[in-house]
């Protein structure tokens, strides 16, 4: 059984009421032995541990912190707080467990309400281990395809315009080879976790987490014979700013870069993988079912006589 002994609380920073209910699991946590690191994400302030304050320093790894010492993440919050720390310690193999203290909760799939007793039981060894896959993504400037930004996400990578352009027009390649000139509002490439956030509001398709894929997505697409298209997981995407573009590019819609005319985004699959803990039971389909109203049957409207 894998035994946790030092557990990592993470909790949404300005969050009405998050302090009460870190200090209950602090204290459920301590009344089994085990050991508490106590970090707010977001802020630069974290207690509890002498080695986080170096956290905010570590621009190539800035996980490294956090993860040391620690058997065990626990994140109360929403997604987006999910996201932020899941990119932190998936290079370090460290497991995250999610309760939802935000609104829609995909990945904070532990209501909190009944956190004690799911939390209870994962600690027991009662849970469901599941590895999520991340990209990888470098933005390379010419002339000499230095790297201007890089960043790693969960959810999804979006190229979009900038300040003044309404569309971005881009080349996309796949694997060096041509695959089309997208011209667009924005053009999202997704992993499966990813497929139901933004990919999802603009007409993508749902991808299970274990499936081996990666989406490309386009916004309001200028053509409207463009489609999302699912590429497998294991090939690159190279997207190139036209000359004249004005555009950025964002991870998981936390970290930015603007981009220069010219410039190419790589993105592919990362080594890394995150592993979130469910408690026994857990299903992706009730998921689905409880934030996307799969359950509902349609309205139907009284007949007018």
């Amino acid at each position: 059984m894998e035994e946790f002994r030092t557990v990592a609380l993470i909790g949404r920073f300005l969050t009405k009421g998050i302090d009460q209910t870190l200090d209950r699991i602090e204290h459920f946590l301590r009344n089994r032995g085990l050991a508490v690191v106590r970090r707010t994400a977001g802020s630069d302030q974290p207690a509890g541990h002498p080695s986080l304050q170096r956290a905010t320093n570590d621009t190539q790894d800035p996980g490294a912190a956090l993860a040391a010492g620690i058997d065990l993440a626990i994140v109360v919050g929403g997604d987006g707080t999910m996201l932020g720390v899941a990119r932190e310690l998936a290079p370090h193999q460290i497991p995250v467990i999610g309760i939802n203290h935000g609104r829609l909760g995909f990945m904070t799939d532990i209501p909190l309400d009944r956190w004690s007793e799911a939390l209870g039981a994962i600690l027991d060894g009662h849970f469901e281990a599941e590895e999520r896959t991340l990209l990888e993504t470098h933005v390379l400037r010419a002339p000499d395809a230095t790297v201007a930004f890089q960043a790693r996400a969960l959810n999804d990578v979006v190229v979009a315009p900038g300040s003044n352009d309404r569309m971005i027009e881009v080349n996309v390649e796949v694997d060096d080879k041509f695959m089309y000139t997208q011209r667009a509002d924005a053009l999202i490439v997704a992993t499966p976790t990813g497929s139901t956030a933004y990919a999802l509001s603009a007409n993508g398709p749902i991808l299970h987490p274990q499936l081996a894929g990666i989406v490309l997505v386009p916004v309001a697409p200028q053509a409207l014979s463009n489609r999302p298209i699912v590429l497998p997981d294991t090939c690159r995407v190279t997207i190139r700013i036209g000359e004249d573009m004005n555009a950025r590019v964002n991870c998981d819609m936390q970290t930015f870069s603007d981009l220069h005319p010219g410039d190419r985004i790589v993105i592919e699959r990362s080594r890394h993988r995150i592993r979130f803990l469910h408690p026994s039971g857990y299903s992706y389909f009730e998921t689905l079912r409880a934030k996307l109203s799969w359950q509902a049957l349609p309205i139907i409207a009284p007949r007018v006589p």
